[in-house]
């Protein structure tokens, strides 16, 4: 479990990235904008150089849920260090509460400087989850995937999501190596 963990993109996540960039070729996209943590900034990068749509840099109000003491563990950690009941424990896990204050702090910042602008937010599943939840009230009930596209628009004073968890830019690379991804 990476959470707030700065590790970079692994190169399976650069093709992946690549992907998502090349179709986005051809949209137009006002502006980039990236969680500060490693992978999503070299994310941003990437689709910025191949779209050509400016990346105007992070926010740390995009990172991912904080996962506490879970960073950094595999499941079998989890199940050693804590039994099979660990998701009921304290682990330190950041609350929805708390992840959506960053986000509407956020999104109040955004709707201020870019009002009526097309940003392309590169973000985290485990943090575009909740926020996509509180969007929709409702709870996401797929995972969603690395390098998923999701397009929400504001259409006068509420919010329609027009693309969920997408990843029809990847369907080569998993007939490639015979898995989803």
């Amino acid at each position: 479990m990476q959470g707030q963990m700065d590790t970079p993109l692994a190169e399976v996540g650069r093709i992946q990235a690549r992907l998502l960039a090349e179709r986005l070729q051809g949209e137009d996209w006002d502006a980039i904008i990236s969680s500060d943590l490693i992978r999503a900034r070299e994310t941003a990068q990437l689709i910025a150089d191949i779209t050509g749509s400016p990346f105007i840099g992070v926010d740390s109000r995009l990172r991912e849920r904080a996962f506490g003491q879970l960073e950094g563990t595999t499941t079998e950690d989890r199940l050693l260090r804590w039994g099979e009941n660990w998701r009921e424990l304290d682990l330190g896990l950041e609350s929805d509460e708390a992840l959506l204050a960053r986000w509407r702090s956020f999104l109040l910042d955004m709707e201020r400087d870019h009002r009526g602008k097309r940003i392309l937010i590169v973000s985290h599943g485990g943090y575009i989850a909740p926020v996509l939840a509180s969007f929709l009230g409702q709870p996401i009930e797929e995972h969603l995937k690395n390098t998923s596209l999701t397009v929400i628009e504001r259409v006068e004073e509420s919010w329609h999501c027009r693309l969920l968890n997408c990843t029809s830019h990847l369907v080569k690379l998993e007939q490639e190596q015979g898995q989803s991804i």
